[in-house]
């Protein structure tokens, strides 16, 4: 419980104020309720003394008036403490979703989405749970415990010492059924995380799962799962469900021990009727904190586990992170120069795969253009990914303008590099908001709308810029998709501009026309593209062709047609494919 207060403790603080307040209120709170008691042994035994009604007035005044404080400081108490651990669970999310968004692809590739989903949701649920009524209920057993306990001492020592015997009992199974709930809840948290990853794969290809009529078997396997889960929570439900019946089995054998033994003191005249009412009493106020401090370590364990899946993220260093002393690239008119020095490369987490790019070197001057072609595989995509370091190369460097983009600040480098990837990402948002993406509204989108025939599909958008799109655009039809994301990458205005496969989801009609788009709104810029046709290669001054990641020929595009080489068999078999489709 400790380790895990010293882990929230920076989260703590930010709110000490409204926790402080809260944990006053305890005090308080407790103190008021500790009274009480008192109060009452006064007016029984003033009865008993032949008091009458003026001995039962004033005592019972002042119980209404502790009761009455007792209530309102446990509001303020709840109020503030439940308050600031939602504040806690606040900033703890917008850290974690600000890291999430700092950690590398290669991060990724590794952690599925819907285990991420599950600990930003409901592992911090039970992180908060610790922050506020975990934190509030162990507090609130402390402080009683080390009001009501003098209090009985007080009425008799002995009495005190046999009655707290069977609450000796508590450590033994708090230790005990501790371990089992937090091994058992940190499986049920593992299990949830595969539960969220398969219903967001699942609904994320549920055209997948129709065309292949595999609803059933689909079905049958999220059955499993969730029977799977109803299984853990069950384990964890009776190590929890143990501990209530042991604390009220200890709190009644206390209350045996008071009436035998607190009875007999009576009868022998060494305590009073009224003594032995609020001793009783005392005891009662010790129980229900005892069944609270149960409650209280299920949600702390609960909260730890849930934690060190957090904790894992929050712990994960990025791969790609700015140099410690950033070079700033130089002046541009326009456009920078792109060098690859012998780039070797591999992604990390498939090093069995092999080298995915070996020995690359090629130069792109300031304003021109290059063309990457190869097969499926190649390597052509992993280009565009090192050059915006998106990974590192393992041997190698890449230059713009002469810098290693290693030694860039990366907002500088990904501001100087426009990026349309091979798969379109749209958000849930309108239209206009998808493609300027942070950049100013100042007129610019007519324009790049033309250049990259989006302005074709407007018309049949119900509200134009404003249409909201669906998820990840589903609204949009590839082609469309694909548009939106040259307009996005056009509105940006970088000095270095690199298509990957950009356009296979158009026909070779609209293919032209925005390409010759393009070559207008990219004249005086730097610009790489990565194709599968042609016609994208022959509008580039310069060509490079990948195979098994070795760059096997480069240079102008009609010499390599006139050389016979394999751009020269890849043009031509492209060529027999296009005739094939016609026909």
């Amino acid at each position: 419980m400790l380790g895990l207060l010293r882990n929230l403790a920076p989260y703590l603080r930010r709110h000490r104020r409204v926790f402080l307040l809260g944990l006053a209120m305890v005090l308080v709170s407790n103190v008021a309720t500790t009274l009480s008691p008192r109060f009452l042994q006064q007016a029984i035994d003033g009865l008993g003394a032949g008091g009458g009604r003026a001995a039962v007035l004033a005592p019972l005044g002042w119980m209404v008036a502790v009761a009455a404080l007792g209530g309102w400081c446990r509001y303020l108490m709840r109020l503030h403490l439940n308050g600031g651990s939602r504040e806690v669970e606040l900033d703890l999310r917008n850290a974690l979703f600000a890291h999430l968004l700092r950690l590398s692809p290669a991060f990724y590739d590794r952690s599925p989405t819907g285990d991420l989903m599950a600990r930003t949701t409901n592992d911090l649920l039970a992180v908060r749970m610790v922050a506020g009524p975990a934190l509030m209920y162990l507090v609130d057993t402390v402080v009683r415990a080390a009001l009501v306990i003098p209090a009985m001492l007080a009425v008799s020592p002995p009495l005190t010492g046999l009655a707290l015997i069977p609450l000796l009992g508590l450590p033994v199974a708090m230790v005990t059924l501790g371990q089992r709930i937090h091994h058992r809840s940190l499986a049920i948290q593992d299990h949830f995380g595969e539960i969220t990853r398969h219903v967001h794969e699942h609904l994320a290809g549920v055209r997948v799962v129709r065309a292949y009529r595999q609803e059933e078997a689909e079905t049958r396997r999220f059955e499993a799962l969730n029977e799977e889960y109803v299984r853990r929570n069950l384990a964890l439900a009776r190590a929890q469900g143990a501990f209530h019946p042991i604390l009220t089995m200890l709190g009644g054998l206390g209350g045996t021990v008071v009436l035998g033994v607190g009875g007999a003191l009576v009868v022998e005249g060494r305590i009073s009727v009224g003594a032995l009412i609020a001793f009783s009493v005392y005891l009662g106020l010790l129980v229900w904190p005892m069944i609270a401090l149960g409650w209280a370590v299920n949600l702390f364990q609960r909260g730890q586990a849930a934690f060190v899946r957090i904790r894992a993220i929050l712990d994960e260093q990025p791969a790609i992170t700015d140099p410690a002393a950033p070079s700033a690239l130089p002046p541009h008119t326009g456009a920078r120069r792109v060098t690859f020095e012998h780039v070797w490369f591999r992604y990390p987490n498939a090093a069995d795969r092999g080298w995915v790019l070996q020995d690359v070197s090629f130069d792109v001057p300031a304003g021109q253009s290059l063309a990457v072609v190869g097969a499926t595989g190649a390597g052509k995509s992993t280009l565009v990914e090192l050059l915006v370091r998106s990974y590192d190369p393992d041997r190698g460097r890449i230059l713009l303008d002469g810098v290693d983009i290693r030694q860039l600040p990366l907002a500088e480098l990904r501001a100087a590099v426009g990026v349309v990837p091979q798969e379109t990402f749209l958000f849930s948002e309108p239209l206009r908001a998808n493609v300027l993406l942070g950049s100013p509204d100042d007129g610019r989108l007519e324009a790049i709308a033309e250049t990259s025939q989006l302005a074709e599909a407007l018309p049949a958008l119900p509200q134009g810029w404003d249409t909201l799109l669906g998820e990840r655009g589903i609204n949009l039809s590839g082609g469309q998709k694909q548009r939106a994301a040259i307009a996005r990458a056009l509105a940006k205005a970088p000095p270095v501009f690199a298509l990957d496969d950009a356009l296979s989801a158009v026909d070779a009609h609209t293919e032209a026309r925005i390409l010759r788009a393009l070559r207008g709104a990219l004249a005086g810029r730097t610009s790489l593209v990565v194709s599968h046709r042609m016609a994208a290669a022959r509008e580039a001054a310069q060509v490079l062709v990948l195979e098994e990641g070795r760059v096997v020929e480069a240079g102008p595009p009609d010499a390599l047609l006139a050389a016979g080489g394999r751009f020269a068999s890849l043009a031509r078999q492209q060529a027999l494919e296009e005739e094939v489709e016609a026909v």
